[in-house]
């Protein structure tokens, strides 16, 4: 089977710029894959495999590209894609891989006009507590959805409609990701509650338990399995998210309210049989999730 592409430029060789390398190498063979980072990261991606060169330069990586995966933290994605389209040759593919999307395309809106390369912004909901190229993973995104951004008002057939995107989203599949396309505004409300809220729960979680342990350890001495399973976020590191929280503060504010609110309601029905409906309602959904996988 021919490959979808033929050199692909990977712009952030961590965990999940690192394992769509390293998916491009498992699935696609005879995809020349590029890597673009700090000299040690793709040091270390060379001797894990997942580029076959990397590049100090950033039109060095992107020449010749007919796809370059932007996997950088937003605030520098926002800042790199004038200069990436200005550098990427008409007809190449450039997308994305961040966690917030409203900002990143009125970016790229400016900055990929007609006749320049195609831009598709995209999110996989797929990762891990921990970063880094050590932790990346040839199927990292399989049973996992993958978001894609299309225009305002647009349709799926409309968005799709690019030769180049149809052969991102058949690779995509063939990773097992199911892609799901919608508009910037509803990805990054919808993020804010699936995804960024329970980082900022399990965040403040740890600090509650952290100040409440005293000399003798407890309670964390006491702690079983089900408080390290809902604190693995916690284990995810501020960098990752700084620009993810700014960039999506608004969402977060709103859903952090209502959090508040279910909180509250919480308190108000610990002495009360209410309480059993709370535990009903939250276990039909978690079955729900539980039988999504």
């Amino acid at each position: 089977m021919q490959a979808p592409f033929r050199r692909a430029a990977i712009l952030g060789t961590g965990l999940i710029g690192g394992s769509f390398a390293l998916a491009l190498r498992k699935y696609s063979p005879d995809t020349v894959v590029i890597g673009w980072d700090k000299g040690n990261v793709l040091r270390h991606a060379l001797e894990r495999g997942a580029i076959h060169e990397g590049a100090g330069e950033l039109a060095i990586a992107v020449a010749g590209a007919d796809l370059i995966y932007v996997a950088l933290p937003v605030g520098q994605t926002i800042e790199l894609l004038p200069e990436i389209a200005r550098l990427a040759a008409p007809g190449t593919l450039v997308t994305d891989a961040c966690s917030t999307k409203r900002m990143i395309s009125a970016v790229a809106g400016e900055s990929f006009l007609e006749g320049r390369a195609h831009f598709l912004g995209g999110h996989p909901m797929a990762g891990k507590e921990i970063s880094g190229i050590a932790a990346a993973d040839a199927d990292l995104f399989r049973g996992s959805k993958y978001a894609l951004i299309r225009k305002p008002g647009g349709e799926e057939t409309g968005a799709s409609r690019d030769a180049c995107v149809v052969a991102l989203v058949k690779f995509i599949e063939k990773l097992g990701a199911e892609p799901i396309w919608l508009e910037a505004e509803a990805h990054d409300r919808a993020a804010a509650i699936v995804s960024h809220l329970p980082q900022l729960l399990a965040v403040a979680l740890a600090g509650v338990v952290r100040d409440a342990t005293d000399e003798s350890g407890l309670p964390v001495t006491l702690a079983g399995r089900g408080l390290r399973d809902a604190l693995r976020l916690a284990g995810s590191p501020y960098s990752v998210w700084r620009d993810i929280i700014l960039t999506n503060s608004d969402n977060l504010d709103r859903v952090l309210d209502q959090m508040i609110q279910a909180l509250e309601r919480v308190r108000g029905d610990l002495r009360a049989r209410a309480m059993e409906e709370q535990f009903a309602a939250a276990g039909e959904l978690y079955k729900i999730l539980r039988d999504m996988q």
